[in-house]
């Protein structure tokens, strides 16, 4: 079983809408470049020492228009300040894990225009280099946005991986298992948990169609948040377990 570590870096979930800077910690870039790095250090030392290597080190959760706001928010500042940022993690990471794998993730994978702008503008002389990423991360949902298709992923992963030769993640997926009022991006798929092995197949193919490998694996967020089944979107219940706890017969998928 591989491990993943998702550092948010706030003090509640980060996501493309919220990516508050702790409390406690500067809003000055040279100080929070310190912050971050002291922190993913501490972190990192932390499992090491427990005898536990992560795998993976995402550094922040779906970083689009940055993370630590308002200092490190493209939209404020450029990309710039998030450039560093993410270097200063990845610098922690290495120093302690050389063997641990770093993953950039941004959300809405399928968007191949906005993944592509992203990449291009991230990497910057002297900050965050190509080198400091080891994998591409991706947000893949099919209720948020008409445009979250299968065709759309494939064109878009496809892309990325052509431009950059980077492994790529889908490190948040999930399908319903209830869902009224609410049009998906795959209407053939049925909104069962027989569905959910679909959705989850067909993103599995498309990682393995990626060229050279670099279709790593997926995700599925999340399987067992009984009380949240509908992890915040407008689906009824998308997990893997019933209310009850017991699995559903989709969680196969981890073992096909």
């Amino acid at each position: 079983m591989s491990i993943m570590v998702d550092l948010h870096y706030s003090d509640t979930w980060a996501d493309p809408g919220k990516q508050g800077i702790p409390s406690g910690w500067s809003t000055s870039l040279s100080s929070l470049n310190t912050q971050i790095y002291t922190y993913t250090l501490n972190v990192v030392q932390t499992f090491v020492n427990a005898g536990i290597t992560p795998n993976f080190i995402q550094v922040g959760n779906e970083v689009n228009d940055g993370m630590l706001w308002p200092t490190g928010r493209i939209s404020v500042n450029g990309y710039s300040p998030l450039s560093q940022l993410l270097h200063s993690a990845v610098s922690a990471v290495r120093t302690v894990s050389p063997s641990t794998k770093t993953v950039i993730h941004i959300a809405n994978g399928w968007n191949k225009s906005a993944v592509q702008s992203f990449f291009q503008q991230i990497f910057i002389a002297g900050q965050l280099a190509t080198g400091d990423v080891d994998v591409m991360g991706f947000s893949m949902y099919p209720f948020y946005d008409a445009g979250a298709t299968l065709v759309a992923l494939k064109s878009s992963l496809t892309n990325i991986v052509s431009l950059y030769g980077k492994d790529v993640m889908l490190v948040e997926t999930d399908w319903p298992v209830s869902c009224s009022g609410t049009t998906l991006t795959e209407p053939s798929i049925a909104v069962s948990a027989a569905g959910q092995v679909t959705w989850m197949n067909n993103l599995v193919s498309i990682l393995n169609g990626l060229t050279g490998g670099h279709g790593t694996g997926f995700v599925y967020w999340e399987p067992g948040w009984i009380g949240n089944a509908g992890l915040g979107s407008s689906c009824a219940d998308n997990l893997l377990v019933d209310g009850s706890g017991k699995t559903r017969t989709s969680m196969s998928m981890f073992s096909s």
